[in-house]
């Protein structure tokens, strides 16, 4: 995945600053930055959702502009609201059917039993789900394709401590089964323990791109929390 020089504007603000960044094949890759900072922009140029001004986006060599290139990916918004008048199972098969897959029962239980999401949810209507539980079925949505791709905006939002752990420990065979990852999180701490790198955007800039101890040697920090903090200010 590489992002080249890319730039965008809203109204008369410079949102995106020529942004260049490559994430790696099977690299688990934080975005991290304040609120405005452009994580979500960049993201929604990347999958198309809006049109960079200038600079290009490639994934897996392919012009991101082209279908082609997002056939392999996985996308989680920040806010996830699946159609209240499906049940869980019927939200499941239709993420798979939209990508040519068909609805396996066995994989969508394994799927929710590994993010603490009770089966029985599956089969109730999603107007009756508790934030947590919709985010639960957005990270399975997101998952259960096994995308070589997935894009993750703020998954951890909403999630209860034990959900989280499992989610972390999603991520981690992830990536050990060779997948790419690029989540957003404020949740630093997340980044830290999980992450291959980071990049923190501020401003429309990129301030720092590498691992968090190169982070935190960069701005002399004991935590990442007081680096992210230093690079900011």
């Amino acid at each position: 995945m590489r992002f080249n020089h890319v730039a965008k504007r809203h109204g008369g603000s410079e949102v995106l600053r020529g942004v260049s960044l490559d994430v790696q094949p099977g690299e688990l890759f934080g975005l991290v930055g304040v609120n405005g900072a452009g994580k979500t922009t960049l993201l929604r140029c990347l999958l198309d959702f809006c049109a960079a001004d200038s600079g290009d986006i490639t994934l897996f060599g392919i012009d991101s502009r082209n279908s082609r290139a997002r056939a392999p990916l996985a996308f989680l918004p920040e806010r996830f609201e699946p159609p209240p008048f499906l049940t869980g199972a019927e939200f499941l098969a239709y993420v798979l059917q939209l990508q040519g897959q068909r609805y396996d029962a066995q994989r969508a239980a394994a799927i929710v039993a590994a993010l603490d999401l009770e089966h029985a949810a599956l089969a109730r209507r999603v107007r009756g789900y508790s934030k947590g539980m919709t985010q639960k079925l957005g990270l399975a949505a997101a998952l259960i394709s096994d995308k070589q791709l997935a894009i993750l905006d703020e998954p951890c939002s909403g999630l209860d401590p034990k959900a989280h752990v499992l989610f972390k420990r999603l991520l981690q065979d992830m990536r050990e089964r060779g997948r790419t990852v690029l989540l957003t999180s404020h949740a630093l701490a997340d980044v830290d323990a999980l992450c291959d790198r980071l990049a923190i955007l501020h401003g429309g800039q990129l301030q720092f791109v590498g691992t968090p101890d190169e982070c935190r040697t960069r701005f002399g920090a004991a935590t990442l929390e007081d680096a992210f903090m230093t690079c900011v200010q």
